[in-house]
């Protein structure tokens, strides 16, 4: 079990490296920070496709937020300024909006500032191009 609660993200995703860089830096929450590529998957309690798809705030009791709820966890964990924003978007309808933006964005990641073809999200089986 992790002292600290854990953000699992892409690492082969440009844009999602880009956004975990500016949190790190700016925003400083206090969590450690891993790529789902050199994650225990296992031991956080998350599989290998939910961490392809969308970036996850494991606590150190196991709860597991993905996406919006993630990015919400990870605000309010870093304190100051940046805890009422990450509780406002816990709170409906802010929750309902922040979870469309945030797939809006996790599907268009590619066309986002950092990221390249290569941060294109896998089609699921049986989608259709």
């Amino acid at each position: 079990m992790n002292a600290r609660p854990v953000l699992v993200f892409d690492g082969d995703c440009g844009f999602c490296t880009t956004s975990v860089n500016f949190a790190e830096r700016w925003i400083r929450p206090d969590c450690t920070i891993v790529a789902w590529q050199f994650a225990d998957l296992d031991a956080l309690g998350v599989t290998e496709e939910r961490a392809r798809h969308e970036v996850l705030w494991v606590t150190p009791n196991g709860r597991v937020y993905g996406g919006a709820a993630g990015v919400a966890k990870l605000l309010m964990r870093a304190g100051g300024a940046w805890a009422p924003l990450g509780a406002s978007l816990r709170v409906p309808p802010v929750n309902w909006l922040a979870a469309g933006v945030y797939r809006l964005v996790a599907r268009n990641r590619q066309r986002m500032p950092g990221g390249t073809a290569a941060c294109a999200l896998p089609r699921p089986p049986g989608a259709q191009r």
